[in-house]
């Protein structure tokens, strides 16, 4: 089992595995029945209010990871994501354009130690 990070935009591979989108919101200009994801999970994306305090601003990136794992922290949704990635290879996806200061990586990070192995 692998973790990938993807920007949706991208275009899907075989080796994508199970295709995951972890935001809270829809990304523009990418069509529902086109999208080629799995699932969409945007009940562990960031909250709506961290995510617009967040404003995609990489000065805020070491707040921001904080403030998401407490809500990862507090979440009862993490366990089907889990799951998934403990029997699938998993492509996370989202829409920021920033590829280094993103929710998908901050889960990522999040997510490595609750995990059996990847």
């Amino acid at each position: 089992m692998l973790i990938a990070i993807k920007r949706i935009y991208e275009k899907p591979s075989i080796t994508d595995g199970k295709r995951v989108l972890v935001d809270r919101l829809w990304p523009r200009g990418v069509k529902k029945g086109t999208a080629n994801i799995d699932l969409w999970l945007k009940d562990i994306a960031p909250s709506n209010e961290l995510r617009q305090w967040y404003n995609h601003s990489p000065q805020k990136w070491d707040a921001f990871r904080k403030r998401y794992r407490k809500e990862l922290d507090s979440s009862n949704k993490l366990d089907q994501f889990i799951d998934l990635i403990n029997k699938n290879d998993v492509t996370i996806l989202f829409a920021a354009s920033d590829t280094k200061h993103n929710n998908a990586v901050a889960l990522v990070e999040f997510i490595r130690g609750r995990i059996k192995a990847v």
